[in-house]
C-alpha cells in the first residue's frame, strides 16, 4: 500500500483516476478508495465523478501519448521482432516536441475544466482526431455511503 502514503504527503490538489478493469472496479477496492481518498478519486461508481466504460481517458498519456507512438510505430512496413519494434517506439518517444508536450498539457486543462464547470454534466472532449460526447454525472458513491 505503498500508494495511499505518497498521496497524503503530497498534498490533496489532485484526483486520483482509477479505471474501471473488473479487478479494479469490484466492492472492496472502491470502498478502500473511499475510506483513504475520500472525495478524491474518479472511476467507475465513483463519488467525485462516475467514469463510464469506454469514456476517454483525461490524462495525456491516454488521450495523446500512446495513440501517437501507435501510429508512429504501426506503419507498414510493421515490425519484425521485438528488436526492431523497441527501435520504433523509441524513435517515436524522440520525435515528441516540447511544443507537442505543451499543446497536450493545454487539452489536459481544457478537459478539467470543462468537467469542473459542467459539475459533470453533458461535456463534449475534442482532440485532434475525434469528438466525445461524455455524460459525467455526481452522484452519491454507494460503496461509500453503506
Amino acid at each position: 500500500m505503498w500508494l495511499f502514503p505518497q498521496l497524503a504527503s503530497d498534498s490533496s490538489d489532485y484526483i486520483f483516476q482509477q479505471d474501471g478493469a473488473p479487478p479494479h472496479f469490484h466492492r472492496k477496492v472502491r470502498g478502500l478508495l473511499c475510506l483513504v481518498l475520500p472525495q478524491r478519486w474518479t472511476g467507475r461508481a465513483a463519488p467525485l465523478l462516475r467514469w463510464p466504460p469506454r469514456s476517454p481517458d483525461i490524462t495525456p498519456c491516454d488521450f495523446f501519448l500512446w495513440g501517437y507512438v501507435k501510429d508512429m510505430v504501426y506503419v507498414p512496413p510493421l515490425p519484425q521482432s521485438l528488436h526492431d519494434l523497441r527501435n520504433r517506439i523509441s524513435r517515436a518517444l524522440e520525435t515528441i516536441t516540447p511544443e507537442m508536450l505543451q499543446r497536450a498539457w493545454q487539452e489536459f486543462d481544457y478537459r478539467i475544466d470543462v468537467w469542473r464547470v459542467t459539475k459533470g454534466a453533458h461535456s463534449t472532449v475534442m482532440d485532434i482526431h475525434k469528438i466525445w460526447t461524455v455524460k459525467l454525472p455526481i452522484d452519491k458513491c454507494y460503496d461509500c455511503t453503506r
